[in-house]
């Protein structure tokens, strides 16, 4: 009787176990926290343009405004990262994200709720002013929101996986499930709340909530924090042996630099010789960032996983991807809100698809592969999207310039006559179709290009967060602790950077007809940055590289820099 109650015992302790685990806890707080996000996100787009009377103007400083303060300040606040104990960094981040958001909520509904009244104050300027406020302390939060994102999914995630790069797959794997989940589920229920409610209802909730997330994720990075031990210690970084080398001068030049200190040059070049107090003028300590920034962008160009980072941001500079512009081209060829929904599901789907798969093929075909197959998987899919540019109901046509919008609007000029014409035409057809019933092929031949194009967009998403999960595990693995901040930072800005230049490209060529050139621009970019990715697993691997079947090799430490760890 006893042996018989034993399984059932341990099945229920390996359960509670598992619930109380630091996995489970970091998986708890990034729901939180990425539910969270993902609410106010979607909320303080929605809100700026009902601030300024439907009008996309405020939506726009802000998106620039985010956009921009990433890729200048990605590399500071990895390097703060990086130098601050990891409680310390976690918990300022989380305070400050949490608090900006519910000071910025505050803030609206104020606006909402006596708009007219401030409107009239100093000539409008005080309501000028709150717009200000808002963007400024909305960019604050996704600053700090930067912040926790590479503490926590970048540097304690490892920490907590250890030694053990499967564990840290299956962490990574779900940490992106839970980020697909939230992106659907979390606008679903805000949006819902602003349509059944009103904004400044939204504003409330969205407040309250943040307010009551902050003080749960608090406690659970305190208890993960609590039951992992490692995560106490940062290579290079910790205060307190930085007090203990001061005092000991000599037992460290007899024992030699570590490894992480070897590298620290790159980063601390100016702080390794700190120069007397009277030689620091204010110039130098205002120079301090710039210093910063460009120290984290060598240290991110010596990196020997450079060029895997280098082909993830080229990815983002692609109009193939479920945001405002893809969308809105969609509504230009007859799709409406809720095919766009139920595509936005599928894409979801076909994301989490991948995350999945990116476990099954890395244990199969080693890491690295893992990459070059999921970037072909890709290219593959995206050539329905270059096939949709030809198809019938493509509305490309070079004849039309991809700057004559752009030029419209420069010079002042609303082309009414070509307008009109377009309109007699299309009234044309509609008659001729109401006269002709007979003849309803067409609009079924007119979906076929979009069709293509999103059945190609859809299919790529299995590649692609594959292929993003890998070159995260790379640089996980292949970048030294007391660098890892500064590394994800400077990966952020040169994400922001192509997704800024993908933003400034369909602002140069906005018409329909043009998104297929930009399509095949897109596909390009793609192209290159698989390229890229290429040469960096051959100069890894060789030719092994096309044996995808054969064993991985064990990861023997992750502090120091070989070539990359997992094959």
């Amino acid at each position: 009787m006893m042996e018989n109650s034993t399984p059932k015992k341990s099945c229920c302790e390996s359960v509670r176990d598992f619930f109380t685990s630091a996995k489970f806890l970091i998986y708890m707080g990034h729901a939180l926290s990425t539910w969270g996000d993902r609410m106010w996100n979607f909320a303080v787009a929605v809100f700026l343009v009902e601030l300024y009377g439907n009008s996309l103007l405020l939506t726009a400083v802000y998106g620039l405004v985010v956009a921009g303060s990433v890729l200048l300040l990605g590399a500071i606040i990895g390097d703060w990262v990086d130098k601050n104990p990891r409680l310390k960094v976690a918990q300022t981040s989380l305070l400050v994200q949490n608090s900006c958001v519910i000071v910025c909520g505050i803030l609206l509904m104020v606006v909402f709720n006596f708009k007219e009244q401030i409107a009239e104050l100093y000539n409008g300027w005080v309501l000028t002013t709150c717009y200000i406020l808002v963007i400024s302390i909305a960019n604050m939060a996704n600053l700090a929101s930067t912040a926790t994102s590479i503490t926590i999914q970048r540097d304690w995630v490892v920490v907590v996986a250890g030694q053990d790069s499967s564990k840290l797959a299956d962490m990574n794997a779900t940490v992106r499930i839970i980020d697909q989940l939230t992106n659907i589920l979390a606008p679903m229920l805000v949006g819902q709340i602003m349509s059944f409610g009103s904004h400044f209802i939204g504003c409330g909730f969205i407040s309250g909530w943040n307010l009551c997330s902050m003080c749960v994720e608090y406690a659970l990075l305190w208890k993960v924090y609590q039951k992992t031990p490692a995560l106490a210690s940062k290579a290079g970084q910790k205060e307190q042996q930085q007090e203990l080398r001061q005092l000991s001068p000599s037992k460290d030049s007899e024992s030699g630099l570590s490894p992480e200190e070897s590298s620290q040059p790159l980063m601390n070049d100016t702080s390794a010789k700190p120069a007397p107090p009277e030689q620091r003028g204010c110039c130098y300590q205002m120079a301090e960032p710039l210093r910063t920034l460009r120290a984290g962008w060598v240290a991110y160009y010596n990196q020997n996983i450079f060029f895997a980072g280098m082909s993830l941001a080229f990815l983002y500079m692609t109009v193939l991807g479920f945001d405002c512009i893809t969308t809105g081209f969609a509504y230009t060829q007859g799709l409406n809100g809720s095919v766009l929904s139920l595509l936005m599901g599928a894409s979801a789907v076909a994301g989490i698809c991948g995350t999945v798969a990116f476990t099954w093929v890395r244990k199969k075909c080693g890491l690295i592969r893992t990459g070059f197959i999921s970037g072909a998987a890709q290219l593959a899919c995206l050539v329905l999207c270059v096939v949709s540019v030809f198809a019938p109901g493509s509305p490309f046509d070079l004849s039309v310039s991809p700057f004559q919008d752009v030029y419209a609007h420069l010079i002042g000029e609303k082309m009414l006559p070509e307008a009109e014409h377009g309109l007699a035409n299309g009234l044309g057809a509609l008659n001729a179709t109401v006269a002709a019933p007979a003849e309803e092929v067409a609009p079924l031949q007119s979906y076929m290009s979009v069709s293509l194009l999103f059945a190609g967009v859809i299919a790529a998403r299995v590649g692609l967060w594959s292929f993003d999960l890998t070159v995260t595990q790379l640089i996980q693995e292949n970048v030294i602790e007391s660098e890892r901040g500064v590394i994800n930072g400077v990966q952020n800005s040169m994400n922001y950077l192509l997704d800024l230049l993908h933003f400034i490209m369909v602002i140069l060529a906005p018409n329909p007809e043009a998104f297929g050139l930009l399509v095949i621009i897109s596909v390009s970019f793609v192209a290159m940055g698989h390229m890229m990715y290429f040469g960096f697993a051959f100069k890894s691997l060789g030719t092994r590289l096309f044996l995808c079947c054969s064993p991985e090799q064990k990861v023997e430490t992750v502090d120091s820099v070989p070539p990359p760890t997992t094959v």
